[in-house]
């Protein structure tokens, strides 16, 4: 048998370390092909669940029965000069509305299909969680800056028109204080996804979909009591008559709540609005300050509106639906990050580098405004059930229409928005739409229409 001398015995090991390099390299490959098909799969089982729970959840038919539906008619309810100011309302934020959009939608394009967030990244120094950090906040700050003057713009408008009743120092804190509150969600998701994908390029995706789950209904829980307070004071509704009947009918609907809240908001806006907040023991009425003008039975309409969304559960079911989404999107997120094409459009090597940060802020950002549309659908059916149930609640449809007026012109609300509009931002029935409704239930009930 021939001796090998130290020469050759390293050539050996040079060739052992080779083949052991290719084995490993060939065995990383095919994870790497693998690992598109797994995360395919759980997309579509995620997805096939935020379906079924969308469509067990979502009620599609708010108003059961063989009454005849009423037709919504603006000029049923409202003068010309109401009609025509919500138009010329509508007409004037329009503009920066849709200018803000294709910014949005421009900016997502150059993060995504050019170099320039790898770009700013590259030039930062430091470890990497502090580069992607800098780069999340530099690039959002960014997209804020050019977005301000459109911001002004509209907040104009409100101005113009009585909606708004803020000066500029305080605008802009509340602008920033809703910019802080999101970067630091954008920055945890974006982090972890980065920090995952360093430490497992081919299945980061999986702890990266249970996260975003745990992140969304963690976020959901925490915000009445750590954001609602950065924007507003809360004092408790003084007691008297309108307390005690707003408690004894939350009560009386099986949805006991802590307390009964005005929030201030006539710092800010002269729009009505009220919501029920908390889950369980934490739950409370909170009524705007500027909706206690109104006659205490148009309040009670509105808090019962409110009082349908608790009862049945449509913050519960809606952080479910929005987990479960969230969880496939990161799914979703590995996919389309894994084309080396798009990568390459993005100069960024890896989505462990701190230079991904740009693509997938652009990425995020962009899944905001497709997924929007489809959010609304859902939303629309959801706020038509808890119209029904403040009708069910309180069996009174004309105090309901008067107080759906009462709302429409306060807020100066679009009564007709063209179909572009309704697609993209109308998270809840047209006021006319509204009104039909009440005329229908009163149909059913056999009580006089509105």
């Amino acid at each position: 048998m021939p001796v090998l001398g130290p020469g050759h015995a390293g050539e050996a090991n040079e060739g052992a370390d080779a083949v052991a390099g290719l084995i490993e390299e060939t065995r990383r490959g095919l994870r790497m092909r693998g690992a598109p098909r797994a995360a395919g799969i759980a997309l579509v089982v995620l997805g096939a669940a935020v379906a079924v729970a969308v469509a067990v959840t979502t009620p599609w038919q708010s108003l059961r029965g063989t009454a005849q539906v009423a037709a919504p008619d603006p000029t049923r309810d409202f003068t010309p000069g109401q009609i025509a100011r919500a138009d010329a309302f509508d007409a004037a934020v329009n503009a920066p509305v849709y200018l803000s959009l294709a910014l949005t939608l421009v900016v997502a394009g150059v993060l995504i299909l050019t170099p320039f967030g790898a770009w700013v990244v590259g030039r930062l120094k430091g470890p990497w969680w502090l580069r992607a950090l800098l780069g999340i906040v530099g690039l959002s700050a960014v997209s804020l800056l050019i977005k301000w003057p459109l911001g002004m713009w509209y907040e104009s408008r409100l101005r113009d028109y009585g909606l708004s009743t803020q000066h500029w120092p305080a605008w802009t804190a509340d602008r920033l204080k809703s910019f802080g509150v999101q970067t630091v969600l954008v920055a945890i998701m974006v982090l972890a996804v980065v920090w995952l994908a360093r430490r497992a390029p081919e299945r980061w995706w999986i702890p990266a979909a249970a996260g975003a789950f745990l992140l969304t209904v963690v976020a959901s829980f925490v915000y009445p009591i750590v954001v609602e307070p950065l924007f507003n004071d809360f004092t408790p509704l003084p007691a008297g008559p309108l307390r005690s009947d707003l408690i004894a009918m939350a009560s009386r609907d099986g949805v006991p709540v802590e307390d009964v809240l005005v929030a201030d908001a006539s710092r800010r806006t002269t729009a009505l609005n009220a919501y029920v907040s908390g889950f369980g023991a934490t739950r409370r009425i909170v009524v705007y300050d500027t909706l206690l003008r109104a006659p205490a039975g148009e309040v009670k309409l509105v808090v019962a509106h409110e009082l349908g969304h608790a009862k049945n559960g449509d913050v519960l079911y809606g952080t479910l639906v929005g987990a479960l989404g969230a969880a496939a999107g990161a799914c979703l997120l590995f996919l389309v990050v894994s084309s080396g094409g798009l990568r390459r459009r993005a100069a960024v090597p890896s989505v462990g580098d701190p230079r991904a940060v740009g693509l997938l802020l652009g990425l995020m950002s962009l899944a905001t405004v497709l997924s929007g549309p489809a959010e609304n659908v859902v939303s629309r059916q959801i706020e038509a059930r808890a119209d029904v149930h403040a009708l069910d609640l309180t069996r009174d449809p004309a105090t309901f229409a008067a107080m759906q007026k009462r709302l429409a012109v306060t807020n100066i609300s679009d009564l007709s928005p063209d179909a572009f509009e309704y697609f993209m931002y109308a998270s809840h029935p047209t006021t006319p739409q509204r009104l039909a409704l009440a005329r229908s239930w009163a149909r059913l009930h056999g009580l006089p229409e509105p």
